[in-house]
């Protein structure tokens, strides 16, 4: 398809798609001629995928850059891949590790993986911004007075196992590492925030099936 089509398609501005190019987030077309570009349906799902980081994502043009940097990366084996996409999303800071309440969270965390017998994980808390946003929320709840036990944690853990299997049982059914890679940055941006309005609403049902309204 020509560039208007594309445009036409996915509601996208031929301007703005020229701007992605221009930025690397869209690789470039089949050249017709010297003025003149042809693009398939690989470009309509990456530039669908790049409107979702930016326009839902809310995520700035140079993270969705280094994002899809890591996703066409083939060197990398698909759950380093997997990772590196995720990992280059938008992080919480580096928590101080001179804090006590931070030292006794990494013991909480460790004691939580060895007890689920999750020793992958384990073996990528070094790097992992999902361990340490564990760690920073444990140390903040503890701060609180407000510390979950291991048992409690193991709980919820093994419920989010769960719906890591799905994810991946969805991201499977895709033809190429691109496209897992893509499926598994889309599900980050969009699919989380909708477990968080499942969890919300799970909790105002049971909510009234034990309360009430009153």
């Amino acid at each position: 398809m020509r560039l208007a089509e594309l445009s036409r398609r996915s509601g996208v501005s031929a301007a703005t798609i020229k701007y992605y190019l221009r930025e690397g987030l869209l690789p470039p077309g089949r050249q017709v001629n010297a003025t003149t570009a042809e693009y398939d349906e690989e470009h309509l799902r990456r530039l669908r995928l790049v409107r979702a980081m930016i326009q839902v994502g809310r995520l700035p043009v140079a993270t969705v850059r280094e994002v899809l940097g890591h996703v066409d990366d083939d060197s990398l084996g698909r759950t380093l891949r997997l990772g590196a996409a995720l990992w280059a999303l938008p992080q919480i800071p580096e928590p101080d590790e001179d804090d006590e309440f931070v030292r006794a969270a990494h013991r909480e965390a460790d004691a939580l993986l060895d007890r689920l017998e999750w020793s992958r994980a384990k073996l990528l808390t070094t790097i992992s911004p999902a361990y340490r946003s564990l760690v920073v929320a444990i140390a903040a709840l503890r701060r609180i007075g407000y510390a979950w036990d291991t048992e409690l944690l193991a709980s919820y853990a093994r419920l989010m196992h769960e719906a890591a299997r799905l994810d991946l049982d969805f991201v499977e059914t895709h033809r190429t590492e691109a496209e897992k890679a893509e499926t598994a940055v889309l599900g980050a941006v969009l699919t989380e925030p909708m477990l968080q309005a499942l969890r919300r609403l799970a909790q105002e049902e049971e909510s009234a099936r034990r309360y009430g309204f009153e």
